[in-house]
């Protein structure tokens, strides 16, 4: 009887503290440097809900290590849902695949609230490749085996990931070139130095408007609202490839539900709106998605099978 009490009472607790959420400003750690996709993503959202419902929010960034130092550190906070993680594919899809040690576990630690957005990066060559489609990148592939070069964000990137992907899943080598960072990558194909690069959709646009790049397709089997006639993997023959960013928001386990509920029905409410839409499409060539938690957990882990068995087949390994 006193235990039946008891759950009942703390049932009581936290539907109490569910209504009163929140009651104080929410901090959301960011795993990277201001002005990148998760930085982008969570300050349009955030924006948008204190617009809406007058929710206050702090937007923390502590890149580094991967992305360990600050999902680390929320994994560490108290489950209170007033210290949240602003995550991408990396953390949870690539990172177990790529690192032998990763000092958190999805499941044991988190509880993925919603996606938020969701992006395919780009496949863009040099204005001067010798091949505009995936056709005619596979066949020139084939031709000279291992000499077409593709730059992306550094070694185990997401960007190098897809590019190991399109290599596997079209039957041909390619030699990859890593940089620190997006826009470095970004800015040897506009130079020449690589013959195409995988990259962001903000990353290309510079190079697609001084007409020092082209693209060659998209990374993602869905078609993009950016712009539907770029080419996905299965309009060239590629059918086994499908690699986007996704952007999502995570509570530390333990949460109350009623919190996670009213944080997942609020996000969800905001990414409907149609301006929102129209932000992400337009600042970070996303799209704004919201699901149920169970949704997210499915996806994540979809996705991270798929990644380890790029990571295994292309033997990749982190710098």
């Amino acid at each position: 009887m006193k235990a039946m009490l008891g759950i009942i009472l703390g049932a009581a607790a936290a539907l109490a503290q569910a209504q009163d959420y929140p009651a104080k400003p929410v901090r959301i750690l960011v795993p990277f440097a201001p002005g990148g996709a998760v930085d982008t993503s969570t300050r349009i959202l955030t924006q948008k809900m204190n617009e809406r419902l007058g929710w206050n929010f702090v937007v923390e960034n502590r890149p580094g290590g991967n992305g360990f130092i600050a999902t680390t550190a929320v994994a560490k906070a108290p489950a209170d849902g007033y210290t949240l993680l602003m995550a991408h594919t990396g953390e949870f899809a690539v990172n177990p695949a790529l690192f032998d040690n990763v000092p958190y576990e999805l499941e044991r630690d988190f509880v993925p609230i919603t996606m938020v957005s969701d992006a395919p990066m780009l496949y863009l060559a040099k204005s001067t490749a010798p091949f505009n489609t995936f056709q005619e990148l596979v066949s020139a592939a084939k031709a000279r085996p291992g000499t077409i070069t593709f730059s992306s964000a550094g070694n185990g990137s997401i960007n190098h990931l897809a590019g190991e992907w399109l290599a596997l899943a079209a039957g041909i080598k390619l030699q990859h070139v890593p940089y620190k960072g997006g826009a470095p990558a970004a800015a040897a194909v506009g130079a020449g130095d690589v013959d195409f690069g995988v990259m962001a959709v903000p990353g290309a646009t510079p190079f697609l408007k001084s007409g020092k790049g082209k693209v060659i397709g998209i990374t993602t089997a869905k078609k993009s609202p950016l712009n539907p006639d770029w080419a996905t993997p299965r309009d060239g023959g590629i059918a086994d490839l499908d690699a986007s960013i996704w952007v999502g928001l995570f509570a530390p386990k333990g949460t109350p539900q009623p919190v996670l509920d009213k944080m997942n029905a609020e996000v969800r409410r905001t990414l409907e709106q149609p301006e929102v839409q129209k932000r992400f499409v337009e600042t970070a060539g996303a799209e704004a998605i919201g699901m149920s938690s169970a949704e997210f957990l499915a996806r994540i882990k979809s996705d991270a099978e798929r990644y380890r068995r790029v990571v295994k087949a292309a033997g990749v390994k982190p710098e």
